[in-house]
Formats: structure tokens, C-alpha cells, sequence
């Protein structure tokens, strides 16, 4: 396998197995402290989740639920997603390598299922999930991992490559363009910046031209802005941002950002207290959802916020760490996924958490790992799965095991 030319990144080997006459350190075979915060974030999420949601069955669309409706179905759902990412760690980086264009294109099969008639669901206009009965299935959150894979294992194939337009660049800019028209129809056009900034970032770590990774970067601006403009909602949406309070938005296209700041007001520095929330008595729509923070920033305060957004900085400047340190042990495929993971937590928690403060206009993304919906919590954690196995072979590498 090629090993990327990073000229940013120290290239040195880590020597590997014991030395004669050096007393050794033992080393961990996983990373506790990687799993913790993990873990800490999902128990906190699924404390917030049933907070946000159990006044949910007062209001006509929910009566028929149970208070405990969407505590109970985010518990199953990290519990399969805790069971499926157990099991996915003991699958090695090599056979992901092998298997990641098969998963890319099954993706692809995916998207396009979901706009089929009939057997796309389609949910307040929005057709992105696959209804298997007993769950439903969102293949935009599938896609965001299967494009880690595949791009990971494209950079280091087309190494040799990455400084040319026809046969470096434009092949995955096919990819990405076939994705994002998948995701626009359904439309999903929160998900196809994750994945454009997953498969633009991989591309820049890999080694791709300086001077076509900025042309890609003002193409891609170009993109999102003429789809924005083009479309009438998604231009409000923008207007509203801009100014959530005005009368002709506060009703409308900015209600939900209007409410997650006055949210955010009553919190202040500590918070109303667990479960004291006003604005999730059916002022703040999808609050278990995409404004899970603006419920926590209420109860929480500032303090329970501020803890949060030092959890995903924690995650993702781990995800780099163990990346730069798989590629310097010459593993360049497992270096990419580990920063591929680290880009796609990291910018879906930044864009989530900056929606919620008003920092971004309104984008229908889940906060990672936290947030309410089975696919999106079972897609991260078998992220982390990933990471974990990157870390567990750079460790076994480093303790001189095969």
C-alpha cells in the first residue's frame, strides 16, 4: 500500500516492540478515555431525550403515545447501537479497506430507494427513511459513514493521482455530485454538506493540489449558494436566521430558531434544572431531536452546554491524534478513516451546535451520538467502533504485535 506524502506531518517511525535495555510502559490495549466521553455523552443524551419529549403525548399529533415512548425507543436504540459497533470493532481495517466501495455503491442503492414510490416514507414532506417495519431507516446517515470508507480507500488508490483534475479529482467529484442530486430530491441538503465536507476534507488530508482543493472549495460555496437561491424556502430560511425575531418570521420560517434562543436565555449560566424546561412544553418543535442543545442550554445552563461542545472537541481532536498516528506507522488507509470520522462527529456537532445558538442558519441535522433517531445513533457508534479499531491496531503495532 502507498503511504501518503503529508508534508505537514513529521514522517518518522514509531519503533515498534520492546528494546533491549529500556524498562517499558504497558500500553492499553483501547482507549478508556475515548470510550467514556462516548459513553458519557449518550447517558446524558438519553437523559435529555426523555426530558425534552415526555410532554410530547399532551399534544394531539402524540396522544396516542406513552410518556415514555421516546425514552424507551432511544434506550433500544443505544443499546443496539452499543451491540452493533462490539461487534464491528472485531472487524479489521484491512477488510473495510476491501469492502468500502461495495458499501459505497449499496448507499447509493439506498438513496435511490428512498425516492421510489411506495417504498420511500415520507415524514412532514421530507421522503429520507425506508420503513423496515419494525424501524425506520435513514440512508443519509449511512451514506456519511460508507463516504468515510470510500474516500479514504480512493485517496490512498489515487495516490499518485491527487495533483491531477481528470484522474484524481473529477472521478470523486462524480461521486459526490451523483450523492448530492440523491439527497437534494429527498431533499436533505444538511446531509449533503456533511458528505461534500467529509469527501473535501479527506481529499485535503490525503494530499490533493493546493490550488484544485481551493478551486473545489469556491465551486462547492458556489453550489450550496445557487441552491439556496434557487429555492424560495430555502432562502427564507436564510432571511429568517438573519433576523428570527422580526414579526413576519417569528411565526414562520424562524419560529423554531426564536424559540431555541429564548430557550437558551432562560437557562443563562446553570440552568432552570433537570426537567424544567418551558420551552419543550410544545413551544420548540423536534426539541429531542435537531434542538436537543437548546433543551439542554435551558436546563443546564450555559455550564451543561459548554460541557458538551468540550466533549465533541475532545472526540474529534482524538480522532486526528490516532489518524496521525496510524499514518505515521505507515498505515495510511486507517490514518484517513480515523480523521474521516473525527471531520463528519465534529462538523455535524458544529453545525448542530451552531443552529441551536443561531449561529447557522436552520439545518435539519441531529446532534451526534446524543440526539433522538435509531440510524443516526447506531451509524455514530459504529464510527466509533472504527476509531477504537484504528487506536486498538495502532496500539497492537506499537506493543510489536503482528
Amino acid at each position: 500500500m502507498l503511504s501518503l506524502r503529508l508534508p505537514w506531518i513529521e514522517r518518522r517511525r514509531i519503533p515498534r516492540g520492546p528494546r533491549p535495555g529500556v524498562a517499558q510502559v504497558p500500553i492499553p490495549a483501547v482507549d478508556g478515555p475515548l470510550l467514556w466521553v462516548v459513553a458519557a455523552l449518550m447517558l446524558l443524551g438519553l437523559v435529555m431525550v426523555y426530558s425534552s419529549s415526555i410532554a410530547l403525548p399532551d399534544s394531539p399529533r402524540y396522544a396516542a403515545l406513552q410518556p415514555t415512548h421516546f425514552l424507551v425507543r432511544h434506550a433500544i436504540s443505544m443499546a443496539v447501537a452499543v451491540l452493533v459497533g462490539l461487534m464491528l470493532f472485531a472487524v479489521p481495517m484491512r477488510r473495510w479497506q476491501l469492502l468500502s466501495p461495495w458499501l459505497f455503491l449499496l448507499g447509493i442503492v439506498l438513496l435511490v430507494l428512498v425516492l421510489v414510490p411506495g417504498v420511500g416514507k415520507t415524514v412532514l414532506g421530507a421522503r429520507r427513511w425506508l420503513s423496515l417495519y419494525v424501524f425506520n431507516l435513514q440512508p443519509s446517515e449511512l451514506m456519511k459513514l460508507f463516504a468515510v470508507l470510500y474516500v479514504a480507500d480512493y485517496t490512498v488508490r489515487k495516490q499518485d493521482y491527487m495533483q491531477f483534475v481528470r484522474k484524481g479529482f473529477l472521478p470523486m467529484g462524480a461521486a459526490v455530485s451523483v450523492i448530492g442530486m440523491l439527497l437534494l430530491l429527498e431533499p436533505d441538503l444538511g446531509a449533503f454538506v456533511v458528505i461534500s465536507a467529509i469527501a473535501m476534507g479527506v481529499l485535503f488530508i490525503g494530499g490533493i493540489n493546493g490550488r484544485l482543493f481551493a478551486g473545489l472549495v469556491v465551486t462547492a460555496l458556489g453550489t450550496f449558494a445557487t441552491i439556496i437561491w434557487a429555492s424560495s424556502w430555502r432562502s427564507a430560511r436564510i432571511f429568517a436566521y438573519l433576523n428570527p425575531f422580526a414579526p413576519e418570521n417569528t411565526l414562520s420560517k424562524g419560529y423554531q430558531l426564536s424559540h431555541a434562543l429564548i430557550a437558551l436565555g432562560r437557562g443563562q449560566i446553570t440552568g432552570v434544572g433537570l426537567g424544567g424546561s418551558v420551552e419543550k412544553l410544545h413551544y420548540l418543535p423536534e426539541a429531542h431531536t435537531d434542538f436537543l442543545l437548546a433543551v439542554i442550554g435551558e436546563e443546564l445552563g450555559l455550564v451543561g452546554v459548554l460541557v458538551v461542545i468540550a466533549a465533541f472537541f475532545w472526540i474529534t481532536r482524538r480522532a486526528f491524534l490516532i489518524g496521525r498516528q496510524a499514518i505515521m506507522l505507515e498505515r495510511s488507509y486507517s490514518g484517513l478513516v480515523a480523521k474521516g470520522v473525527g471531520l463528519w462527529i465534529g462538523l455535524q456537532a458544529f453545525i448542530n451546535i451552531g443552529v441551536n445558538l443561531g449561529l447557522l442558519p436552520t439545518k435539519g441535522l441531529t446532534l451526534p451520538l446524543m440526539s433522538f433517531g435509531g440510524t443516526g445513533l447506531v451509524v455514530n457508534c459504529i464510527g466509533i467502533a472504527l476509531l477504537a479499531r484504528v487506536d486498538f491496531e495502532n496500539r497492537r503495532l506499537m506493543r510489536g504485535a503482528a
